[in-house]
């Protein structure tokens, strides 16, 4: 009983300090703002680590508690915003998508995908609509679509092999003893 309670208080400790971290690293990127998606993009990394690692419910713990302090803290919210409508539950996802059939898989991922950027459009269209205008002309919004299509299946292959780097050749060295 006793080594149990011991075990959640170190997983739930670990997972308060992957948030705090979540949080520093899309603090960076509200301050740079030219990093802001890629270190939304850093950040969901460590909801892999939460994944393998921790298992259960501390990757959700994570994604949730990351992106409201990260919407509640952050100068610029807009890391914050593709972190908690799309590049943070995506991995957690992104493990149980992948254990369907490959083209329920794809199809899956790509609803997954498309939910997000319109719940992310919908959010900028609602609270930043000066940030969707665009002097290019309408043409701009279909190529904008299809670069971040190519962008997110580029994405989903990335995490594909950061996870299987991870769990071959780093996962020996830093995974945790209970």
């Amino acid at each position: 009983m006793h080594d149990r309670i011991r075990k959640r208080t170190k997983d739930l400790t670990l997972c308060a300090m992957l948030c705090a971290l979540g949080v520093v690293l899309m603090l960076l990127g509200s301050v740079i703002e030219v990093l802001d998606l890629s270190t939304a993009a850093l950040a969901s990394l460590l909801c892999i680590y939460a994944v393998i690692e921790l298992g259960g419910h501390y990757p959700f713990m994570l994604w949730l508690g990351t992106s409201l302090l990260s919407l509640l803290l952050l100068p610029v919210k807009t890391p914050a915003v593709f972190y908690a409508l799309f590049l943070g539950y995506y991995p957690i996802l992104k493990a149980k998508l992948e254990s369907r059939s490959k083209v329920l898989c794809i199809l899956l991922k790509l609803l997954v995908f498309h939910v997000g950027l319109l719940l992310i459009v919908l959010i900028f269209w609602a609270f930043f609509p000066s940030m969707l205008e665009t002097t290019l002309g309408p043409w701009i919004y279909p190529v904008l679509y299809l670069l971040s299509v190519a962008v997110f299946l580029l994405y989903d292959l990335a995490l594909t092999r950061l996870i299987t780097a991870y769990l071959l050749r780093l996962r020996p060295r830093f995974h945790r003893k209970h």
